[in-house]
């Protein structure tokens, strides 16, 4: 869905309460150095239709020859947490594109995805800073909604990215930049069932893949969970094989069909551990890979990937032979991942591009600073295995 709408915000009283950026802060445990690593700026990937394809090209287009006037905007970014590379990798992009533009950027976030009430502080303290404007990666779809409308009270204009808010208060969100999540989820489970379809026509029994998700609150998660989830199902209907979901009540009330457990020839376990951590993401991935009927498994974003990739290392039951072990599909990328797909412990994952998604809310927060016309901007997931990690079209979003 893409929304038009001109903002023009050039207050000249917000001079004065313009403070130090990212670079310069040093302020917080929680803030990002200027000083962090970068990534050289790619463009994404095609995606596998030409319809996404185009509206990608068009959304970026939209974001290109962005004026500003000297440093004279101050923006407030907070992201969801620091305790995982992607975000460090979104944050890098945001102080990249705050120094091309000479705009000043002030970034903040929790220390954990499950600290929502710490980040709706954060941007309750944004909003008095009284910034140009603020990009928000919403930790919980609700929690927000009271700040998202004091900030359009007083004329602040946010952006989302990563995550959406779609019951966001009408005209408080003015653009979202993330990934087409639902799809991306849908994604892994296109190239995880082929693998694992001769499994299932031949079994004689039921057969479980399992799925980790870190939360059921945010926008990003939920839509990838589901994603799975529905692909699943859809591809194993096609092939005459009945789906029953279990597990985490959000994902089974909210999947298209959640099946009967009594008659399933696939069951869809879900978990979801009661913080953002992967050493708790690892104990409810343990339980399903403990299951001998398991064959399959989902973790939809770096922690709960790595959750699964720590609960292996007692089990050492994942490979990439759906014959002699698990099969599991990953998300995002980092250190821990990358190594288990080139090792052959994981059998792939979806990678975002974290780097263009900071750098893209600056370019959007200036448009708007600039008066201009701004829409949503759909970012892609990409599938890689140890077949393309190397591609040029997808190594450039494997931050480590």
């Amino acid at each position: 869905m893409k929304k038009k709408i001109l903002a023009t915000l050039l207050c000249a009283s917000l001079a004065a309460t313009l403070l130090a950026g990212c670079g310069g802060s040093g302020n917080d445990a929680s803030s990002a150095s200027s000083d962090a690593a970068t990534t050289d700026e790619s463009k994404p990937a095609e995606d596998n239709t030409a319809d996404d394809a185009d509206a990608a090209t068009e959304a970026e287009e939209d974001t290109t020859a962005v004026a500003t006037t000297g440093g004279d905007y101050k923006f407030e970014i907070i992201v969801k947490s620091y305790q995982s590379s992607y975000w460090q990798a979104a944050v890098t992009g945001v102080n990249q594109k705050a120094e091309e533009l000479g705009v000043t950027v002030n970034c903040t976030g929790p220390n954990a995805e499950s600290d929502i009430a710490d980040q709706v502080n954060m941007l309750n303290n944004a909003i008095n800073n009284a910034p140009t404007g603020i990009g928000l990666a919403a930790c919980d779809q609700e929690a927000c909604l009271d700040s998202l409308q004091t900030a359009m009270d007083k004329g602040i204009p946010v952006v989302c990215f990563d995550s959406g808010i779609p019951s966001a208060p009408e005209g408080s969100v003015l653009a979202t930049i993330a990934t087409d999540n639902y799809a991306a989820g849908a994604t892994a489970a296109e190239n995880l069932y082929p693998a694992l379809k001769d499994k299932i026509a031949a079994a004689s029994a039921p057969v479980r893949i399992g799925e980790v998700n870190q939360e059921a609150t945010s926008e990003s998660i939920t839509s990838r969970g589901l994603g799975f989830i529905d692909k699943i199902i859809e591809l194993a209907k096609a092939d005459s094989k009945s789906v029953a979901v279990i597990g985490n009540e959000y994902y089974v009330n909210n999947c298209s069909d959640k099946g009967d457990e009594a008659s399933a020839d696939i069951i869809i376990e879900v978990a979801v551990p009661a913080q953002t951590t992967v050493e708790l993401c690892a104990t409810e991935a343990s339980a399903i890979l403990n299951k001998a009927d398991t064959i399959g498994m989902f973790g939809s974003n770096q922690v709960a990937a790595e959750g699964i990739l720590t609960a292996n290392e007692n089990l050492d039951v994942l490979g990439t032979d759906p014959e002699t072990s698990i099969l599991a599909a990953g998300f995002d990328a980092g250190s821990v991942i990358k190594g288990a797909i080139t090792s052959g412990k994981m059998f792939g994952a979806v990678t975002q591009s974290p780097l263009a998604m900071g750098q893209t809310t600056v370019e959007v927060l200036t448009k708007i600073a600039n008066g201009e016309s701004v829409s949503d901007v759909p970012t892609q997931g990409y599938w890689y295995d140890s077949t393309n990690m190397e591609d040029a079209s997808i190594a450039p979003n494997l931050y480590d």
